[in-house]
């Protein structure tokens, strides 16, 4: 399941919690995300991970895939908050690849991440 956290206005985040579905992702996070698009035009996420990668269905995961898909140019900055070294060191590599700054955080950096996301501080 995800829920939404209330944030900034320029801001859509999420906790991600037990199993993870393909109704989540059309219920809770496809019509927040569209919703920020339309009023400020880009992106700015963050997801925290209190749940394995193996709790997301295939659903969840392909739902996830086209939303990046359909809104990619419009991606500013993503963190992603977890502790796996390994889902950090993927999101970071993120940037390389797609449109947007991709940062990964760990659990104990979240006013860090949301900070960052906010657009309130840099990380260089």
């Amino acid at each position: 399941m995800i829920h939404q956290i209330d944030t900034t206005d320029n801001v859509v985040a999420f906790r991600a919690l037990a199993e993870v579905t393909k109704d989540d992702f059309l219920k809770v996070v496809v019509p927040a995300v569209e919703h920020l698009v339309n009023q400020t035009h880009e992106i700015n996420f963050l997801l925290v991970l209190d749940t394995d990668l193996e709790n997301f269905t295939s659903g969840a995961w392909l739902e996830d895939a086209l939303l990046g898909l359909k809104h990619l140019g419009k991606w500013n900055r993503a963190a992603i908050i977890t502790d796996s070294e390994e889902i950090i060191t993927f999101t970071n590599g993120f940037s390389f690849v797609v449109p947007g700054e991709f940062h990964g955080f760990k659990k104990e950096n979240f006013n860090k991440a949301l900070n960052w996301v906010e657009g309130n501080i840099n990380l260089s």
